[in-house]
């Protein structure tokens, strides 16, 4: 059986809900952008994000009031400074107190792996001499049985619906994914669904061998979203537009500049194509 392909719209009403454990990954590129903004539209709330490295798009969602609980691993700005909305609801608790669990890069990353293969937990060479453990609980150790090592541990992440974003999609729902990949795989094999929006719809994937496909059966929903990962970058698509980055500094700095941004370019639009155009259409 094909995997359906709505529009982002129907995706995000059918498959996520308040109070579900989210995870929107990809890293440096191919950031589910459009996806982010449409759970802001649909005014989803309660929902525990997990990422990788949380930068513009977990600061519009937190911002935006959808998150109560944060599981990452970095979280800032790349290549400008800090993220204001995350840090203004960790240290003031607006718009409302979020819970965070922080891990290292290399513990998400074994974590996802461990969700993916329906382990319980993943393990690393890591953490131990460390004092991240005595703030997060999480963090426990093992013995190895045969070397009497002991070994860092982590709970598995089994997201209830991770978003991704990809080049291309054929018309059964097969993904292909060009570039940097990160933990895009593992996040996606171990959520209980997964939504891919897309730079377009074709016929022939035309794969080359060993490359990433993520095949149709584990997809529960394809939509064709131009540009949805802007103003991060699509290998072979478009480039990454660091003024955005670099202006979002001030946009989220305080409350009012937020919201008013937000209201207007994300809340204010009905799409994607529509918040492109609103940003376009003025110095973001």
């Amino acid at each position: 059986m094909s995997t359906p392909i709505l529009s982002l719209r129907e995706a995000i009403a059918t498959h996520v809900a308040d109070g579900q454990t989210l995870a929107l990954e990809g890293f440096t590129h191919l950031i589910p952008f459009a996806a982010g903004h449409e759970l802001i539209r649909q005014g989803r709330k309660d929902l525990h994000l997990i990422r990788m490295t949380p930068d513009l798009v977990y600061d519009q969602l937190i911002g935006a009031g959808c998150a109560s609980a944060l599981t990452f691993s970095w979280g800032g700005n790349p290549g400008v400074g800090s993220l204001h909305r995350l840090r203004d609801a960790v240290e003031n608790h607006w718009p409302r107190p979020l819970r965070l669990t922080e891990h290292s890069h290399a513990a998400m990353a074994a974590a996802y792996v461990a969700g993916a293969s329906n382990l319980p937990f993943g393990m690393l060479k890591g953490y131990l001499g460390t004092d991240l453990p005595a703030h997060n609980p999480g963090i426990r150790s093992i013995t190895c049985p045969y070397t009497g090592e002991v070994i860092a541990t982590v709970p598995a992440l089994r997201p209830d619906v991770t978003i991704l974003h990809a080049q291309r999609a054929d018309r059964q729902g097969n993904v292909h994914i060009r570039g940097i990949v990160g933990a895009m795989k593992e996040a996606g094999m171990a959520a209980t669904k997964l939504i891919v929006t897309v730079e377009e719809i074709v016929d022939d994937l035309e794969a080359p061998m060993n490359t990433l496909v993520l095949p149709h059966w584990i997809v529960s929903a394809v939509a064709c979203v131009p540009g949805g990962a802007y103003p991060s970058y699509a290998q072979g698509y478009y480039a990454r537009d660091n003024a955005f980055y670099q202006a979002w500094d001030d946009i989220a700095r305080d409350r009012e500049g937020f919201t008013a941004w937000i209201d207007r370019h994300v809340r204010g639009t009905g799409d994607h194509a529509g918040f492109l155009r609103s940003i376009r259409s003025v110095e973001v």
